[in-house]
């Protein structure tokens, strides 16, 4: 797996059950309210300012989702994804991004057709088993609670970016 962190450009995550633990809070109103982790935050916003093309594809259609990812500098967020590799097509292609610089971090069914065309699939480490035996690497780590900063954290570390003084400065 080492060999194709050195490659990564691009990371791309699903949102419930990977940048949050899956739970979703139902208020009276009908609103839907989803926790996120502050680390996963921290490593999101620094990918970012380090260049990397970050983007969300999630089937939730929330924009406090959009809210919070724009918060960190993240752009690229599809919501209502019902089938998520054509957008990803669509991402890559817009984008100009060869598929083998890319991360995808997916935890259940709708996620593997991503996750078979990118250079490394990896996932939490309470994915759906269908998903843990696509994945290269699965995060020691569960969804909304530091998976997606293992796996930035690795990719930054390998590329000479995590703690670099560059980083430090952003």
């Amino acid at each position: 797996m080492l060999d194709k962190l050195s490659l990564i450009t691009t990371l791309i995550f699903d949102v419930d059950g990977v940048l949050t633990d899956g739970s979703v809070f139902v208020t009276e109103s009908g609103d839907q309210c989803r926790t996120f982790n502050t680390k996963d935050g921290y490593a999101l916003q620094l990918a970012v300012k380090c260049g990397y093309h970050v983007c969300a594809i999630t089937g939730a259609k929330s924009e406090g989702v959009r809210h919070r990812l724009n918060s960190l500098g993240i752009t690229d967020v599809y919501l209502g994804a019902h089938t998520k590799i054509d957008l990803f097509k669509t991402y890559i292609a817009d984008k100009g991004i060869d598929p083998a610089c890319v991360l995808y971090m997916g935890d259940d069914i709708p996620d593997i057709d991503i996750m078979k065309h990118v250079g490394l699939a990896v996932c939490p480490a309470d994915a759906a088993e269908e998903v843990k035996v696509v994945a290269r690497y699965i995060s020691p780590y569960n969804g909304g609670r530091g998976c997606a900063r293992d796996v930035i954290e690795k990719v930054l570390k390998i590329q000479g970016k995590w703690m670099s003084t560059n980083a430090m400065s952003i």
